[in-house]
């Protein structure tokens, strides 16, 4: 199973945009530029259009935490459905089973949510799941498993006080641990710090 261990701060100040989701992040301390012993470089060169729509991709690539490889399969698989190619491809980014454990408010980063996946924390409509990459599909119920409630983990997450803050198109019971996918994500509620159709243009060359 591929995955991003690229040090996530180092993509933050790279694309200054808190790419990983953490709670603590180099731009609260004004550092929003690349990494290096020099510090800030002044440039005056323009970035080609090639060089922005490279580094659009490689900023989805880090927010989502995937490789090239998968991100390219997910691309291909998204110019083969109808309708609207760049909707098509965040909307199956989005449908991760990772993304939809972050999205519903059960992890804090999307990495957290990865492991939670991996190490056999949830099932689907009773089955279980333990692929990050799982396309979730509309009416599917996803669960924590009743031997994992009892992690220390889930303990804390139980007790915090307050409402889950979710995607519109999740549906998240806290105290049956479920969430339940209620559609596709439509175009607003689509992630708007990624510019997709550089992303299209880059793979469309």
């Amino acid at each position: 199973m591929g995955r991003n261990l690229k040090p996530r701060h180092k993509a933050t100040r790279r694309f200054g945009e808190n790419v990983a989701d953490t709670i603590k992040s180099p731009l609260d301390k004004g550092r929003n530029y690349p990494s290096g012993i020099h510090g800030p470089k002044k440039t005056f060169s323009k970035t080609s259009e090639y060089g922005k729509q490279l580094s659009e991709k490689q900023k989805a690539k880090a927010i989502y935490g995937i490789l090239e490889k998968q991100f390219r399969l997910t691309f291909d698989k998204a110019r083969k459905m109808p309708g609207d190619l760049g909707q098509n491809f965040l909307t199956l980014l989005e449908n991760r089973l990772d993304n939809v454990i972050y999205r519903a408010g059960l992890a804090q980063t999307r990495r957290l949510a990865r492991q939670l996946v991996s190490h056999g924390h949830f099932t689907i409509d009773g089955q279980n799941n333990n692929i990050p990459s799982y396309s979730v599909k509309p009416g599917q119920v996803i669960k924590v498993k009743d031997n994992k409630i009892s992690k220390d983990y889930w303990k804390k997450f139980g007790e915090k006080e307050g409402e889950i803050a979710s995607a519109g198109w999740l549906a998240v019971d806290k105290d049956k641990m479920t969430i339940t996918v209620n559609s596709r994500p439509n175009k607003d509620e689509l992630p708007a710090n990624i510019d997709v159709p550089l992303i299209v243009d880059f793979y469309s060359r």
